[in-house]
């Protein structure tokens, strides 16, 4: 039997057509007034995750 993907998952990650595994940047929902423009506009993009953890995302997503 097919493994089930895991649904929250699905939510927090996205994996791109050449299999990178893309997540959000940690530190966008509170105490924002504290950090500059720049550092807030730079949170909105979403980074690569490194080989090894994308590995363990990909496993868990069934990919």
């Amino acid at each position: 039997m097919k493994p089930k993907t895991r649904k929250s998952l699905t939510k927090r990650f996205k994996v791109t057509k050449s299999g990178k595994v893309l997540r959000r940047v940690v530190g966008q929902d509170h105490y924002l007034s504290k950090k500059s423009s720049k550092k807030k506009s730079s949170m909105r993009k979403l980074v690569e995750m490194s080989a090894p953890e994308a590995k363990k995302i990909k496993k868990l997503l069934g990919k």
